[in-house]
């Protein structure tokens, strides 16, 4: 996080040239490396594919992609279902906000969001107006954005800086555009160089405040899989030495003791002309290489290594087998990633079979704590974007909105017990108001609706039955020995 003195700012709230020269410079040197590393290790590129090994020794190079693993499983429990948002007070107030969210696609900006959190520790996202002046949001790259903040125990955010490389018909980078977003406006430079930079445009944005937000993944700003890098390329480097022992395996050596050996008359031998069924001559093709083979190398290309002896005998040199340790260690290396990222295998047979509902979060525990802090930062975020967004729409007429009473709700995506949840419902029928329990349906999305749509479907029940009891008390009133207007049947 970058905080600074407010004084180190021009008077109309923006940071002079030197200054944001400095920034980006200092952003591309403490962040840029790091945050490359990070989402080569999402990409599946480990450093295990840069490794070298001796010549003639199998190098095989296995990337698990224990990073996509993690950060799709955590971002998925985070946003996976959709955010929703409420205003018990004033309910037709949030409706323009929210139709300003559903024309951005606004579930598929947090699943972005929520996936750079978890890559890079950040996600930075942009408010920015359509061409038809209609507010909308989009997320950005957080390796060349950022968020500057002052330096009081508050930490308000001052200006968004965000970089692009402009380039030219052959891909080639020509300059660099840097825009700034203050609270109040949008500033474009231009520049070959950082130091070169100047001002090329500025307008107003009407957002009322900074439009550039940072989701944060946690106070430490690190994302999912950061603390257990390490353990990854250990997993990465143990397969691939199995591998390759595997494969040295295959290609083992023969000793042959006391039955000669391979020389300079043999090799000439092999290349003699050999005689075809049709009577032509082919000679076998040249040798790899011309020059005369050292003992280490006629080695490695024959695989057979000669020992003197009186007896003669044939067999394979091997190295021991430690597939057993291997096979713990792995184990062992695999369960604390898990441990560690607090994300856990679900391909593991004990979140297999029909476990409940309990069960099934003391399992989860981990990954349940890890996204309760990632929820507190991402919602912090949500309503700096609503905060955007009323301010923006106000400008166009619509009444003011208490962003900080907007009611900001997350669903986690769970297998879900259908039978479990309506046995839950029903012992709390009538000690529990409906609203809420008709929350912890996961099927119903509107609680208003469904329950006007009960009390409907009540009142039509009442009717009904208050009708077929007058026809049944109507018809019971005709039998006969019934009394009529005072009278009995004789």
């Amino acid at each position: 996080m970058f905080a600074i003195n407010k004084t180190l700012l021009l008077p109309d709230g923006s940071p002079s040239l030197k200054l944001l020269a400095a920034l980006l410079d200092t952003h591309g040197e403490q962040s840029r490396k790091r945050l490359d590393r990070l989402h080569d290790e999402y990409l599946g590129k480990s450093v295990i594919l840069g490794r070298a090994r001796s010549k003639g020794l199998p190098n095989n190079r296995l990337a698990h992609n224990y990073a996509g693993y993690i950060v799709s499983v955590s971002s998925g429990y985070l946003v996976g279902s959709p955010v929703k948002y409420s205003l018990s007070d004033q309910p037709d107030a949030l409706l323009p906000i929210k139709e300003a969210l559903d024309r951005s696609d606004c579930a598929s900006v947090d699943a972005e969001l929520a996936v750079d959190a978890a890559i890079y520790g950040k996600g930075v996202e942009l408010c920015y107006a359509d061409e038809q002046a209609q507010p909308r949001t989009a997320q950005i790259d957080p390796r060349r954005s950022f968020v500057v903040y002052d330096d009081t125990v508050a930490h308000q955010p001052l200006f968004g800086v965000t970089s692009h490389d402009v380039l030219n018909d052959q891909l080639v980078a020509q300059y660099q555009v840097v825009d700034v977003y203050t609270a109040a406006e949008h500033i474009t430079f231009q520049g070959n160089t950082l130091a070169a930079l100047t001002e090329i445009d500025r307008e107003p944005h009407y957002f009322g405040a900074v439009p550039m937000t940072e989701y944060w993944n946690n106070s430490q700003e690190t994302g999912d899989f950061e603390p257990v890098l390490s353990l990854m390329d250990a997993y990465n480097t143990l397969q691939s030495d199995r591998l390759n022992d595997k494969q040295q395996f295959t290609d083992a050596l023969m000793v042959l003791k006391g039955v000669g050996s391979l020389d300079a008359t043999d090799a000439e031998a092999e290349e003699t002309p050999q005689a075809q069924p049709d009577g032509t001559l082919v000679r076998p093709a040249a040798p790899i290489s011309e020059t005369p083979l050292t003992p280490s190398e006629r080695l490695r290309q024959t695989k057979l290594l000669f020992l003197p002896g009186e007896g003669a005998d044939a067999g394979f040199i091997t190295k021991p087998d430690a597939e057993s340790g291997n096979e713990l260690l792995r184990q062992s290396l695999s369960d604390d990633i898990h441990k560690f990222s607090f994300v856990p295998d679900l391909t593991n047979e004990k979140f297999s079979g029909d476990t409940s509902g309990v069960a099934m979060r003391f399992k989860l525990l981990g990954l349940e704590q890890l996204t309760k802090i990632k929820e507190r930062w991402f919602r912090e975020g949500l309503r700096n974007r609503l905060l955007c967004m009323a301010q923006f729409l106000a400008t166009k007429g619509m009444a003011a909105v208490d962003v900080d009473a907007v009611q900001i709700t997350f669903s986690r995506s769970l297998p879900v017990n259908d039978l479990e949840i309506a046995q839950t419902v029903q012992t709390y029928d009538g000690l529990v108001p409906r609203e809420l329990l008709l929350t912890q349906v996961p099927f119903v999305d509107d609680v208003k609706a469904a329950l006007q749509m009960l009390d409907d479907e009540n009142k039509k029940a009442l009717e009904a039955q208050q009708q077929t009891f007058q026809t049944q008390a109507f018809q019971y009133g005709n039998q006969p020995g019934e009394e009529k207007d005072g009278t009995e049947d004789a």
